[in-house]
């Protein structure tokens, strides 16, 4: 039975991954970490980290960055494996990750699925052979998502970037622009609304075709899955930073 601590419980991704966990008979979760504790949850919330009394086999992370951190320095302490979905960190936050995957293992991943992996691959083979087109990457979010680009949409940038010898730079805002579109972007689109829990496109823009591969998660549960499937793949590993690709390719 694996024991896991869900940080940031109490948010939609969160809750979703302690009602996966509560139907998987090899799984439990014996606490969570949030701002806010229920008396009638199911298991323990903590609110502060000295009071954590559980020790977890592995830590489920879908929070904010701030919060990532601060539960990473409990992982440290105890030597818990980590499972980090959240999104947003800034260069300097990373490297603090980077830096306590020597100590600890970790999987981060900007997205959950399977699915978004195969794309990823699939737009880093294209880029080569469509490498005289305009590139535009679109993504699209509830009205919740506080980070933007999406962390997906700047995996994807990346994954293209690096197929094409990081010659590319990206544009986020055209509006102060006044000028025509540079050959060497990659243009970053992103729309807030409603309740759309994750849409990704790939546009190839060619004078006279466009090649687009679209990827839509209709649930959240694609990306809770994933996680699940991260937390039971880190807890056998040695220290390090591990992604997707680690699992699945």
């Amino acid at each position: 039975m694996l024991n896991v601590l869900v940080n940031g419980c109490n948010g939609k991704m969160g809750n979703v991954v302690c009602n996966l966990i509560e139907e998987n008979e090899n799984m439990q979760v014996i606490g969570g970490f949030d701002k806010v504790s229920y008396s009638d949850s199911k298991f323990p919330i903590f609110t502060e980290i000295e009071n954590i009394h559980v020790k977890p086999d592995v830590i489920v992370d879908f929070s904010l960055p701030v919060a990532t951190l601060n539960i990473l320095n409990y992982a440290k302490a105890n030597n818990i494996p980590m499972v980090i979905a959240t999104t947003g960190f800034t260069d300097e936050q990373n490297q603090i990750i980077t830096n306590a995957s020597k100590t600890i293992p970790i999987f981060k991943s900007a997205n959950m699925s399977f699915d978004i992996m195969i794309m990823k691959k699939l737009v880093a083979k294209l880029a080569p052979l469509l490498k005289d087109t305009d590139i535009e990457i679109i993504e699209a979010h509830h009205n919740r998502k506080v980070d933007s680009p999406s962390g997906t949409a700047q995996m994807l940038a990346d994954s293209i970037n690096e197929a094409l010898g990081n010659t590319l730079h990206y544009e986020y805002n055209r509006h102060d622009k006044h000028e025509k579109r540079d050959k060497h972007e990659i243009g970053m689109s992103s729309i807030r609304g409603g309740n759309i829990v994750g849409e990704h496109t790939v546009e190839f823009i060619g004078n006279f075709e466009t090649f687009e591969i679209k990827h839509t998660s209709y649930s959240r549960n694609v990306f809770a899955e994933g996680a699940l499937k991260a937390a039971d793949f880190i807890v056998n590993q040695v220290p390090g930073l591990y992604s997707m690709e680690d699992m699945t390719f």
